[in-house]
């Protein structure tokens, strides 16, 4: 752990779900972080979507035996939680000044240097991954690699953002309402899992509601103003200085921006993986789509998987589950080159 500074100091932790959730005291506000594994190893910081936590938005990934060899061999997770969304967070004060996104980049930034971390491997999914895109082209030497899961780079159309003004003022008026939990679900999830008036919502969606209840609706309020502010910031991505893998699911209402993002990317550094019969939040809706693009991106950096579950009947190295394109190592190597690979899963 690191020392705290004049702008961090730690004002609470706790032991949570297996890992050490730390509240830490930036001077763009308080933010809480769920440190996993050995500290000792490389990080691999995560961001969630709007409205979700590590608990809400990465625990399908996290919780797949695979990715957890793949990721806690490899690396300690550090989880940040957009301010006020841990788990238990009470509402933040009114008087509060609401952060933009600017502010919750170098929050991040704040939280490297209170656990004395330097270069580090990022995840973030939609607003998530604005975020720590934003936070990679403001300090470039501080990350060696972007996971985006679709993600955001433009400021908001006007279609956008009119929905979210609305959604702010039903957030403002009615709280954590029904209406607001099924704009959400729309944003992370596909019309397959979500169910209709026939079929019915699929347990993930169940679980995400019900968490979604626990949502201090002042708190989603301010992070979907902070994004709903967002700035295009196209014109910085081909001055990264790291390898950039994009996901994005061919349902997602951000599908169009994850591939335009992936055209102002460096072509020789990014790789894009689409996946079919998905929403935006593949982490929790088709995670093992995620893993073996993840492993030879890894292996770019040295990193690899310790085990392999064979006789899995959901191991992502069945061949009824990815791609043959993907386990070319020149598409997914040492040198990553620009792909569009679709992945559906059938298990």
């Amino acid at each position: 752990m690191g020392e705290s500074s004049d702008s961090v100091s730690v004002d609470m932790e706790t032991i949570s779900l297996g890992g050490k959730e730390h509240l830490i005291q930036t001077s763009r506000g308080s933010v809480s972080v769920a440190v996993f594994g050995d500290q000792d190893k490389p990080a691999l910081i995560t961001y969630p979507d709007l409205a979700l936590n590590h608990m809400s938005c990465f625990q399908g990934l996290f919780f797949c035996p695979e990715a957890s060899s793949l990721l806690l061999h490899n690396f300690c997770i550090y989880h940040i939680s957009p301010p006020g969304h841990e788990l238990g967070a009470g509402a933040i004060p009114s008087d509060d000044p609401v952060p933009n996104v600017d502010d919750l980049a170098d929050q991040v930034a704040e939280v490297l240097d209170y656990f004395g971390l330097g270069a580090v491997m990022c995840l973030g999914v939609t607003a998530g991954a604005y975020i720590l895109t934003l936070f990679a082209t403001r300090y470039r030497e501080r990350v060696i690699g972007l996971i985006l899961v679709s993600p955001l780079c433009k400021a908001p159309s006007w279609t956008e953002w009119l929905y979210n003004k609305v959604m702010s003022n039903v957030l403002y008026f009615y709280g954590m309402c029904s209406v607001v939990k099924d704009c959400l679900l729309q944003r992370y999830f596909s019309l397959e899992v979500r169910g209709n008036s026939q079929v019915q919502e699929s347990d993930i969606v169940q679980a995400c509601r019900s968490l979604l209840n626990e949502r201090q609706s002042t708190n989603v309020l301010r992070f979907l103003e902070a994004i709903n502010g967002r700035y295009d910031i196209s014109d910085r991505l081909k001055k990264l200085q790291c390898r950039t893998l994009i996901f994005v699911g061919e349902n997602s209402p951000f599908h169009s921006e994850a591939i335009d993002m992936t055209s102002k990317l460096d072509r020789r550094y990014s790789a894009l993986v689409e996946v079919q019969a998905c929403g935006s939040m593949v982490t929790e809706e088709q995670p093992h789509a995620m893993l073996i693009p993840m492993e030879y991106f890894f292996m770019g950096y040295g990193l690899y998987r310790p085990t392999q579950l064979s006789g899995s009947p959901r191991s992502p190295l069945s061949p009824s589950c990815i791609s043959p394109e993907l386990l070319s190592p020149e598409s997914m190597g040492l040198k990553l080159k620009p792909i569009k690979t679709r992945i559906s899963l059938q298990v």
